[in-house]
């Protein structure tokens, strides 16, 4: 039997080719990164792989010290005896599935990935293989999303409903990826519908923070402000407030006075999870695959194996099995709570407070 060219190690995936790893759990020497979310970009290693595109966030998530190369996508280079490229996974900037290929077998990574479109990065692109590793963060077939433009049409009729009521509106999303796409959509949609926004838009510093990569990459973002004591008191009872879970039933929400929050996630889809949250709404934005589109995206591939990690792989090998593929779990340390979308509400692994952020 052919020796597998991605392997589980306690440092996480291992390609014996390329002597190195997809996304370490620990320290190595080498590493490519599918994106910068927490979970999938941990500090510590002697150097890093990253998609062009997605330089500027790992930059800021690693810091000014991290020894970061990046290739374009689909430039392929040799590691060892491997080819390595890097593909589109429309997760959020940057976000890269890896190809890799020995002797003519090619084995495919997903990383994150959706098939929805997002304004804030490039769309997924299903690449041919033999075996597909793929995220399973929301594989059962109750997880189906709406179309985004319906969320933020959502979105923008609870804003002015609550500035209509004097109470400013809180919107929690994860700081990296999330936070970006609700801001490009509401702005957008805003175009779209030639409405005038209710108030202006602010963002808490953990957010603010992570806007410069976006905007040098030309993403379609709104003005906003930094959320402190100033800018809240200008705008109470008017603002959209953008802001990761983790400043949620903090100090730091006192600044806005009579509030509303919401909760942007694929979580949202389930009663139990809008319910443990505590919020007032819940929107149905993932920036991961849904059930359907998890089917879709292993179709295209053409692969005949199937591996699947991040999540509630059990009923998905099973159901994948049935339908004729050679399907397995690929073990994980974030199982079932994928970081950058968790069902707890943390934010990739981040606590961002006004202790931390003079928010």
């Amino acid at each position: 039997m052919k020796e597998p060219l991605v392997q589980v190690t306690d440092h996480g995936l291992f390609v014996p080719a390329a002597d190195l790893y997809i996304d370490p759990w620990k320290p190595v020497d080498r590493a490519v990164i599918t994106h910068a979310h927490a979970d999938h970009a941990r500090g510590g290693s002697g150097r890093y792989l990253s998609a062009q595109a997605g330089h500027d966030v790992l930059r800021v998530r690693l810091g000014s010290t991290a020894r970061i190369d990046t290739l374009p996508w689909g430039e392929r280079i040799r590691m060892g005896s491997a080819h390595l490229s890097l593909h589109p996974a429309g997760h959020i900037l940057g976000a890269a599935q890896i190809r890799v290929e020995v002797g003519g077998e090619v084995w495919v990574v997903s990383g994150d990935y959706k098939l929805e479109s997002d304004p804030t990065c490039r769309a997924f692109e299903p690449v041919p293989c033999h075996t597909f590793i793929s995220e399973c963060t929301f594989g059962l077939p109750i997880y189906r999303w709406p179309t985004p433009r319906a969320v933020f049409g959502d979105i923008l009729t609870w804003w002015a409903g609550n500035a209509e009521r004097g109470r400013t509106s809180i919107l929690f999303g994860y700081s990296l990826g999330k936070a970006q796409r609700l801001l490009a959509g509401i702005h957008l949609e805003l175009l779209d519908q030639g409405m005038e926004a209710p108030g202006p838009i602010l963002v808490h510093g953990a957010v603010h923070r992570l806007l410069p990569p976006f905007h040098r990459a030309g993403v379609p973002l709104p003005d906003v402000l930094r959320a402190n004591r100033e800018s809240a008191r200008a705008s109470e009872g008017r603002a959209l407030v953008v802001a990761p879970p983790s400043a949620g039933g903090t100090p730091w929400i006192r600044k806005f006075g009579q509030v509303s929050t919401g909760f942007a996630s694929g979580w949202m889809r389930i009663r139990g999870h809008r319910r443990r949250r505590g919020g007032d709404r819940g929107f149905v934005l993932s920036d991961h695959v849904d059930w359907p589109g998890l089917l879709t995206a292993i179709r295209a591939t053409g692969a005949e194996r199937i591996g699947l990690t991040h999540g509630t792989t059990g009923p998905a090998v099973r159901f994948l099995r049935e339908e004729g593929w050679d399907a397995w779990n690929v073990p994980t340390r974030f199982e079932g709570e994928a970081g950058s979308e968790a069902p707890d509400g943390s934010d990739s692994g981040e606590h961002e407070t006004e202790g931390q952020e003079d928010a």
